[in-house]
């Protein structure tokens, strides 16, 4: 009891507002993929692997975030790197033409 007085300050918005939901199901859900997947992060073998893997699985989770097939903006991403200026390499990233042009 004394946990929600010491909380109902926080509380009362829901009890205010109908639209606000009590639970989190759609962000826990919406994180679920990832935290499996650092979990799984602890078997690819080193340190480096696993960064690298983390980084590809923010990729696709950025991917599909946005409707993009991961598949498709990989080929593209590895066709572009090598002509492509260092200072610029957030133009590569999963939806960034998309978002420059809003």
């Amino acid at each position: 009891m004394t946990y929600f007085v010491n909380q109902y300050h926080k509380l009362q918005n829901i009890f205010l507002d109908g639209k606000i939901e009590l639970d989190n199901n759609k962000i826990e859900n919406a994180i679920r993929p990832m935290a499996i997947g650092r979990k799984n992060y602890l078997f690819c073998g080193s340190h480096k692997a696993a960064q690298n893997t983390a980084m590809l699985y923010s990729f696709f989770g950025s991917c599909k975030m946005q409707n993009i097939n991961p598949r498709e903006w990989l080929a593209n991403t590895l066709e572009k790197i090598p002509d492509h200026s260092i200072q610029k390499l957030e133009e590569l990233l999963p939806g960034y033409q998309e978002n420059s042009i809003l």
